[in-house]
């Protein structure tokens, strides 16, 4: 392998150049290994060659020691450590000599590399003097360069290694770091260099903060760096300040009192917008941190205790020096700006938004002279800044004390959807979104409604981003004064709401405005998403629409079938797929809607869902989008269901065999559910396909586990519909949950993931125990449980003296469990099972106050059942 030639050629303007070197490194890489890293560590540390062959070997070194799918970070791991030590450590050594260059991209990649080899060794135990040797480089102070890749590669080493591997050097670390970020270091370079190391390292010097002078010493030296003459220090100054503000709010009180909160404020007036969004970002920090600490205390209040942490009102405190600057910042917005672009006026409007979570009321009298002042500005800098301003202030304040302020501002905010500024109709369209979310009990439908509607369906027609926010204000609008937040008896929707008069222009105009060529902002998606938000909200009185909103999504869904053989290129097939997702979202909320009203439809519905998954060329998306709404149409439409699946079976059967792709597998199981509840007993002559695709998934050693826990509480579904009909599959169920329920907690109670797991696992258990339970006790068959009662009650014993955290979810459904096996033998079959000590003692903690009213009642309905069958 000539390397030098090949990285040359990666970098060459002709792409069928470029793709030839390319392919050939990728095969240099897979088929020898050794010789490929050696040779490209060799031109990483060859000073003669061009820094961008450098720069571009190293890159290639670092990509073959860090997989982009973490899935296969340990395969290259394990590939990198079995190559023999002297072969390690000659590629060590050339990336430890090449940060000693004089060229700055090519010690930088070489920092890159040390930190990627690090990743690897250091929390083996290997390289156990990579820190004592890049601390060792930092004291060479003829050679800046030197020592600015030595801090970059503690920087990168620092923010890819676990905190605890590297705890016991920390000192040493702290102390370097510390000394190239201070005000007396002559090179700009290695000082920002150790200030980017520091906040990468603060997170485990974490026994330093707990040392007043330590402590008073890092927030002098970063404090000082915020008043560098190099913007990029400063910068990273201000950086420092976020990351520790983040995670030591506790110890910040007396830095605020004396340095933070005026250097913020400076920071924040800084013409150089990098420095004064990072001070912004502090305060949105400041906002975050208390926040959180509001939530601890209204949890510890719940449970009678004192919050582990106080807050010391930092906000509350600032908010007369800040607010004024924030509102400053409101007007620095750039026409042409792209939307996605993070700026300073943005900044200041997050901000904005997270302190009146904050400190709620006090932020509206500050507020409110400022929009008074600029809502109707000639500038559109000062019109736009007015109303961001004021939908900022949507949430947090007392409902009570928004609610005039919303009423008379409505109409002016309408008025200005029709702006002639983009950005002002943009953010208009977004407050009356947060309104419309936050405040919409102040949107009177006699007065605003009409003139509100009238507006956003304008709105439907302007700029991508501006449809986008419009869609989001009828989405609000549809969900809070709908049918569902109407009240109303029980098994019937109301006959009309205040929208239904609206409901034929809205879904019109939704309609037209899917139809758009692209998705761009997002815009096409969002108007599918309101038309199906409307359709679920909408009253009686408008179902005859949304029977025709059915129809034209039938007709484009079939239109778009017909083209499935015609579509090149991936960008064609991107946009058929996103599309059918849009149409089948909204053929499931009108079927939700419509219930057994659809029935005359169903033939048509389920060709072209069957078309459409015939046509999806295996496309995971599309088929989960598909099977999505097929379960819409059997709740729809029951037992009517059952002349489809004769049809629908194989493709079913095919989904719940694909592994690979589990969460089209794991729709296909709740699907079994649906049909079993749909047919009822009927459902038996299906369950041999059922229950043989469900066994085998749970033996698939390629399946992921999240799908294993729904399978079991299918098991349940199952029995619960077929009754007595269950009983062939029950003595592989019974054992297939037993095995299930051995699978063992974690032994670190901080492994929050495998909790979880296990407590949807025993969830999954519980529920197809209740479901067999149910089954078999409706057809007369508990005498088929008698063999397995021991092993549920074993289950249920294991629930009750669980030491890790267990879910309510879990408690409740064990419990419930209880009650049923109780019931299902009243004549005192299980007496002795029932009085064992732990039972009572189970139920009573089901019926302890930190629990919802459902699991109380459940317990209580438990004891009683116990308590007649011990009798």
């Amino acid at each position: 392998m000539n390397a030098r030639e090949l990285l040359t050629n990666t970098l060459s303007p002709d792409q069928s150049i470029r793709s030839d070197a390319e392919s050939k490194l990728e095969a240099a890489a897979r088929d020898t290994y050794p010789q490929y890293l050696v040779e490209l560590a060799s031109e990483l540390s060859n000073e003669t060659s061009p820094v961008h062959i450098r720069t571009a070997a190293g890159l290639a070194v670092k990509n073959a020691l860090v997989a982009r799918d973490p899935s296969r970070t340990e395969e290259f791991a394990q590939r990198w450590s079995s190559l023999a030590p002297e072969l390690r450590a000659d590629v060590k050594g050339k990336s430890l000599s090449a940060l000693g260059s004089q060229e700055h991209r090519a010690g930088t990649a070489a920092a890159q590399v040390v930190a990627a080899i690090a990743a690897i060794e250091l929390p083996r135990g290997e390289w156990s003097d990579l820190i004592t040797q890049l601390l060792g480089a930092m004291s060479d102070q003829s050679n800046m360069r030197l020592r600015q890749a030595s801090l970059q590669a503690i920087g990168f080493t620092c923010e890819v290694i676990s905190s605890d591997v590297l705890s016991a050097q920390a000192n040493e670390i702290l102390t370097a770091v510390i000394q190239g970020a201070r005000k007396e270091e002559t090179s700009p370079e290695v000082q920002l260099a150790a200030l980017q190391a520091l906040y990468n390292s603060l997170e485990f010097v974490r026994a330093n903060f707990e040392r007043d002078g330590e402590r008073n010493y890092i927030m002098q030296v970063v404090c000082e760096a915020t008043q560098s003459a190099h913007m990029p220090v400063k910068v990273a100054a201000y950086e420092c300040l976020v990351r520790t503000m983040q995670l030591y709010y506790e110890k910040m009180r007396f830095y605020m009192e004396q340095a933070l909160f005026g250097l913020t404020v400076l920071g924040m007036r800084d013409p150089e917008p990098k420095v004064a969004l990072q001070a912004v970002e502090f305060w949105s920090t400041v906002c975050d941190e208390e926040i959180e600490l509001a939530i601890e205390a209204e949890e510890a209040q719940e449970y009678g205790e004192e919050p582990e942490r106080i807050c010391y009102n930092f906000a509350r405190i600032a908010l007369p020096e800040i607010f004024p600057v924030l509102m400053d910042l409101l007007k620095l917005q750039d026409e042409d700006a792209d939307e996605d672009e993070w700026d300073v006026s943005k900044a200041a409007g997050t901000c904005i938004g997270l302190l009146a979570q904050v400190v709620n009321d006090d932020i509206v009298r500050l507020a409110i002279p400022f929009i008074e002042a600029n809502i109707k500005n000639p500038d559109w800098h000062g019109r736009e800044a007015a109303v961001m301003c004021f939908g900022s202030i949507m949430e947090g304040p007392n409902s009570k004390t928004l609610a005039p302020l919303v009423e008379q501002a409505l109409p002016t905010i309408i008025e200005m959807l029709r702006d002639q500024s983009v950005p002002v109709k943009d953010t208009a369209a977004w407050t009356l979104g947060r309104i419309s979310d936050l405040c919409c009990e102040s949107i009177k439908p006699d007065i605003h409604l009409p003139s509100l509607i009238q507006a956003l369906v304008l709105g439907l027609q302007d700029d991508p981003r501006i449809v986008t926010n419009c869609c989001w204000a009828i989405m609000n609008l549809s969900e809070q004064m709908g049918a569902n937040a109407v009240a109303y008896e029980e098994g019937s929707a109301p006959q009309t709401t205040p929208l239904s008069p609206f409901f034929d222009g809205i879904v019109g105009s939704l309609l037209q405005a899917t139809g758009r060529p692209s998705n761009e902002s997002n815009s096409r998606t969002s108007a599918y998403e309101a038309l199906a938000s409307s359709v679920t909200n909408c009253a009686a009185d408008c179902l005859q629409q949304a029977s025709n909103v059915l129809v034209q999504v039938l007709d484009r869904q079939e239109q778009l079938n017909g083209m499935a053989n015609q579509l090149v290129g991936m960008d064609d097939r991107n946009n058929w797929a996103e599309l059918q997702g849009n149409l089948c979202s909204v053929l499931m909320a009108v079927v939700r809607r419509l219930g057994r009203d659809v029935a005359p439809m169903g033939d048509r519905i389920m060709t072209s869902l069957l078309t459409l998954i015939q046509n999806s060329s295996k496309q995971s998306t599309v088929l989960e989008d598909a099977l999505l709404a097929i379960g819409a149409v059997i709740a729809a439409l029951e037992a009517d269901f059952e002349k489809y699946l004769s049809a629908f079976l194989p493709f079913m059967v095919e989904a719940l065999r694909n592994h690979e792709e589990y969460q089209l597998c794991s729709i296909s199981v709740g699907l079994i559910g649906d049909i079993c509840r749909a047919l009822g007993e009927q459902a038996a002559k299906y369950c041999d396909d059922f229950m043989n695709a469900l066994f085998a998934n749970l033996q698939s050693p390629v399946l992921n586990r999240s799908v294993k826990p729904p399978i079991l509480s299918c098991f349940g579904d199952v029995a619960m519909a077929i009754g007595p009909a269950f009983e062939p599959y029950l003595p592989t169920t019974m054992s297939v949950l037993q095995e299930a329920s051995l699978v063992a907690p974690p032994q670190d109670p901080s492994d929050y993931e495998m909790t979880d797991y296990i407590n949807s696992l025993r969830e999954g258990i519980a529920e197809a125990y209740v479901g067999i339970v149910s089954g078999l006790r409706g057809g007369e068959r508990t005498a088929a449980l008698q063999p397995f009662v021991e092993t549920m009650f074993a289950f249920i014993a294991l629930v009750a003296a669980a030491q890790v955290e267990r879910s309510e979810a879990l408690i409740r459904g064990t419990i419930g469990l209880l009650g049923d096996l109780a019931s299902a033998f009243p004549n005192g079959e299980l007496k002795v099972l029932l009085q064992q000590q732990w039972i009572s003692e189970f139920i009573k903690a089901g019926r302890g106050r930190g629990n919802t009213s459902e699991t109380r009642k459940t317990a209580a309905w438990a004891k009683e059942m116990v308590k007649k069958a011990s009798a």
